[in-house]
C-alpha cells in the first residue's frame, strides 16, 4: 500500500459545501489518524506542497484551497493537512486521488467552479466510478450533526456518536462493505444498524407451492436468518459494535432514506465495475445525512 492510499482526500471547489465536506473530512482523518489531502482540480496550475508552504507570498491574493487549508489548519491544529491544485478536469482528478487514498469526501452540491459541472454531478460521477470509498457530505452539514443532542450541558463534541446504518443485500458477496460499515462504527463508538429489504423475488422467498397467507412471515423469518447468517462472522470480529437488524419488505430506498433521519452516516454499497443504482443516487441527494458509497464485489 502507498502512502497516498493511507489518508483521507477532499475535493475542495471554493463553495460553502465543499469546506462543509473538508471538515467533515479532516474529522474523519483525525478518528482515522491519517493526514488529510485537499484537492483543488480544475482550474489553475497544479500545485502542492503541505500547509506550511501554502503561505501567501505579499500580493498574490488567496485561492480557495488556500483558504480552506488554513482554515482547517486552524480547527485542527494537530492534523497532517496536504493541499494540491491540478488543472486536470474534477471527475478525472478527483477519480485518479481515489485510487491512491482510503477515502475520498465530495460535497453533494458543487460550483461552478468545479469545472463548470452541474450542482451534484461530480459526486455523483465520482462515486459511480470511484476505487475507493466516496463519502457524499450534504450541504451544511455540521459537527454535532454526526452526535446525538447534548442534554446535559455538556460540549457537543462530547456527546454519543448517532449510529452508522448500513443497507445491506445478502444476495451478493459484501466484505468490503460490511468491514467498512463495521470499522467506522467501532472508530466512532457507535451503533451499527444494518437494514435489509427483502421482495418475493430473494432465493430464500420463494416457495415450492403456491402462495399461502402466512408466506410473508414466512419469507420475512428467511430473511432474517440470512442476514444473522451473514453477519455472524463479524460480530465475532467486532465484539464491541452494537449490532442491530432490521428486516423490512419492500425496496431498499425508502427504508434506508428514513433510517438515514436518526444516523450520522449511511453506508450503501455498489458492485465494482458498476454505477450506483437509481435508489443509491437518491439516497445521495436526499439524505439527510452523508453517504458513503462502498464498491465491492
Amino acid at each position: 500500500m502507498s502512502t497516498g492510499s493511507r489518508s483521507i482526500t477532499v475535493g475542495i471547489d471554493g463553495s460553502p459545501t465543499s469546506l462543509d465536506a473538508a471538515d467533515w473530512a479532516a474529522r474523519e482523518a483525525r478518528r482515522r489518524r491519517l493526514p488529510l489531502r485537499l484537492l483543488h482540480a480544475g482550474i489553475g496550475p497544479a500545485v502542492s506542497g503541505r500547509v506550511p508552504d501554502v503561505d501567501v507570498p505579499a500580493g498574490r491574493t488567496r485561492t480557495a484551497l488556500d483558504r480552506a487549508a488554513i482554515q482547517l489548519s486552524y480547527a485542527h491544529p494537530a492534523l497532517e493537512i496536504i493541499a494540491r491544485r491540478t488543472g486536470t478536469p474534477a471527475v478525472q482528478a478527483l477519480l485518479a486521488a481515489a485510487a491512491d487514498t482510503e477515502t475520498l469526501v465530495v460535497g453533494s452540491r458543487g460550483s461552478t467552479g468545479f469545472a463548470g459541472f452541474e450542482v451534484g454531478s461530480v459526486a455523483l460521477a465520482v462515486a459511480a466510478r470511484a476505487a475507493r470509498p466516496v463519502v457524499v457530505v450534504r450541504a451544511g452539514e455540521l459537527p454535532e450533526d454526526e452526535r446525538a443532542p447534548a442534554t446535559d450541558g455538556s460540549p457537543p463534541d462530547s456527546a454519543p456518536y448517532l449510529p452508522v446504518v448500513l443497507g445491506l443485500d445478502v444476495d451478493r458477496p459484501a466484505d468490503d462493505l460490511i468491514r467498512y460499515a463495521f470499522d467506522t462504527a467501532a472508530l466512532r463508538s457507535a451503533p451499527l444498524h444494518v437494514v435489509h429489504a427483502w421482495t418475493r423475488s430473494e432465493p430464500y422467498a420463494r416457495p415450492v407451492r403456491g402462495p399461502r397467507p402466512g408466506d410473508t412471515a414466512e419469507h420475512g423469518d428467511g430473511a432474517g436468518r440470512a442476514l444473522a447468517g451473514t453477519l455472524q462472522l463479524w460480530r465475532r470480529r467486532f465484539p464491541g459494535t452494537t449490532l442491530r437488524e432490521h428486516v423490512v419488505q419492500g425496496h431498499p430506498g425508502p427504508h434506508l432514506l428514513r433510517a438515514s433521519v436518526r444516523a450520522g452516516l449511511l453506508v450503501v454499497g455498489r458492485e465494482a465495475g458498476t454505477g450506483p443504482g437509481r435508489a443509491v443516487r437518491s439516497l445521495i441527494r436526499h439524505a439527510p445525512c452523508a453517504v458513503a458509497v462502498v464498491p465491492h464485489g
